[in-house]
């Protein structure tokens, strides 16, 4: 029998396959490898398939696509809610199959190979940069423990730890000296790969037409721009601004009953990394834009006379998400005579 709909319950080497007619009953009911999966797709009519947004799903639902079907792609939490009874794969992927349906349910975009590219760069990048903190937390530490401080910053400890090490008359044992240069060479390392992979990422955000739209919002640089391109691509599957702000968590979390509003601190929901450069883009745009000359100034100016400083950052940040969802829906450069 045919299905009308189809969910995928994805693995790293089996797939759960259930197939649901026009009425929801189960027709097709089956597990599989990956390429077993792919073949036996190729040879169904085609349909409307359904899966989780999980590590290997763009790569699966682009070969789909290729083949006629059409696949949506669901986060795992609003899947969820559509399982019955225990849980097992084949029950998953009949909750799959049925929440694809729902008119109301929120799909993730398919990401193309160059958007996951620039996505992986930024996870790379992050990763090493947290590595590099490591490092530097780790030399004070043992700085520390023999009695030597070195000022806040790692411009100081860079400067310092090459006198540091030569000094004959500190209490460094040669062991420990041995250790610390080990350890001065894995920074340097890693400051290479680091600005290799900033320089990657600024040329870019040159050759991308959205990149480029994008850096003309102030506040947003290239890494705020391909990060934002990699996740959202043109941002069409947000209906409006406040969407894509609320998908950033950058909006205010909400727990009302009984026709009360209340109102917390901000969802901090989606991606943290994004998150984190838009906030930094806010602060940058508090400290060093030229208010007058933008049609947020007289608002933000009046923000900061009622609200805590970082209100305002978390609120600026609000409005370049909205702004960045306008310049890539519109196709259009920022305008900072537009208000948003």
């Amino acid at each position: 029998m045919t299905a009308y709909v189809c969910g995928i319950d994805l693995g790293k080497t089996v797939f759960h396959l259930v197939g649901l007619s026009k009425e929801g009953h189960i027709t097709v009911k089956k597990c599989c490898s990956r390429k077993q999966l792919l073949t036996y797709a190729a040879n169904m009519p085609t349909c409307l398939i359904g899966m989780e947004a999980c590590p290997g799903a763009h790569f699966l639902a682009r070969a789909l696509v290729a083949q006629g079907h059409t696949v949506k792609l669901m986060p795992a939490e609003y899947v969820r809610p559509f399982v019955k009874s225990n849980k097992n794969d084949y029950v998953d992927a009949e909750a799959i199959a049925e929440a694809v349906q729902r008119p109301t349910m929120r799909f993730v975009p398919i990401k193309n190979e160059a958007q996951l590219d620039l996505q992986a760069l930024h996870r790379v990048r992050d990763r090493w940069i947290g590595r590099r903190t490591a490092v530097i937390n780790q030399l004070r530490g043992f700085l520390l423990e023999h009695g030597i401080t070195v000022a806040t910053g790692p411009a100081h400890l860079s400067k310092q730890i090459p006198s540091i090490l030569e000094d004959a008359d500190n209490l460094l044992s040669p062991r420990m000296r041995t250790l610390m240069m080990e350890l001065r060479s894995e920074w340097k390392k890693l400051e290479e790969q680091i600005d290799a992979i900033n320089r990657e990422l600024a040329e870019s955000a040159k050759n991308q037409d959205s990149c480029r739209r994008l850096l003309t919002i102030p506040g947003i640089g290239p890494l705020t721009a391909t990060a934002l391109t990699a996740a959202i691509g043109n941002a069409t599957a947000f209906r409006k601004s406040r969407d894509l702000a609320a998908w950033l968590g950058l909006v205010p979390r909400q727990h009302s009953t009984g026709g009360k509003a209340r109102l917390l601190g901000i969802s901090k929901r989606g991606d943290p990394y994004l998150r984190r450069l838009f906030i930094h883009g806010a602060r940058s745009v508090l400290a060093r834009v030229k208010r007058d000359k933008h049609s947020f100034g007289e608002w933000l100016n009046k923000l900061e006379t009622r609200a805590p400083q970082n209100v305002a950052v978390v609120a600026m940040a609000n409005k370049l998400a909205r702004i960045a969802w306008a310049v890539l829906t519109s196709g259009k450069v920022y305008s900072s005579a537009v208000v948003s």
